[in-house]
């Protein structure tokens, strides 16, 4: 048994001083840089960086829109488009006839109390009166989608009045 154990250390000694040899090799040139391409190369000019915000773009909609005016609210088990939302939908609507070639969906949502179904077919309703409205005040049907999130994606987190208020809603989002 003792000669077995000298002969794993002088394994283990002798396979240490192998990988202590192996070294890193200083490397004397690089490869030659592929052709027809910029790999390796340091840049000269830094690209200009612009904050501008791009015409027709969601961030365009939510600066032209304000800070909530891509949403509207509804009442507990409501869908109907009430006279404030009528107000929010037509500055979306003047938006979105500067922008002719831009889409967007409408997402109904619902907040947590009620069947998933129950949600979802009350997102949809929702989603529906704010693109029917839309329409109705002259935006194009087949620029409009629409999708129900019911309760799955809600806005404020908790279970009180005001994060369900919050979270019954129907907002526009640019499809680009």
């Amino acid at each position: 048994m003792k000669s077995n154990t000298v002969k794993g250390m002088a394994l283990l000694l002798a396979s240490t001083a192998l990988v202590a040899g192996c070294g890193k090799k200083d490397v004397e040139a690089l490869p030659p840089v592929a052709e027809q391409t910029n790999y390796g190369e340091t840049a000269t000019e830094t690209p200009p960086v612009t904050n501008a915000i791009r015409p027709g773009s969601q961030e365009d909609f939510l600066q032209t829109v304000g800070q909530y005016g891509d949403r509207i609210l509804f009442d507990t088990d409501r869908f109907n488009v009430d006279t404030e939302d009528q107000s929010v939908l037509q500055v979306q609507a003047q938006w979105l006839a500067r922008y002719p070639n831009t889409r967007i969906t409408v997402e109904g949502h619902a907040d947590e109390r009620g069947t998933r179904d129950y949600n979802l077919a009350l997102g949809e309703r929702r989603a529906n009166s704010a693109k029917n409205y839309l329409i109705s005040v002259g935006v194009d049907a087949s620029r409009i989608q629409t999708v129900s999130y019911g309760k799955e994606r809600p806005q404020a987190l908790g279970s009180d009045e005001q994060s369900w208020a919050q979270n019954r809603r129907a907002v526009t989002v640019t499809i680009q």
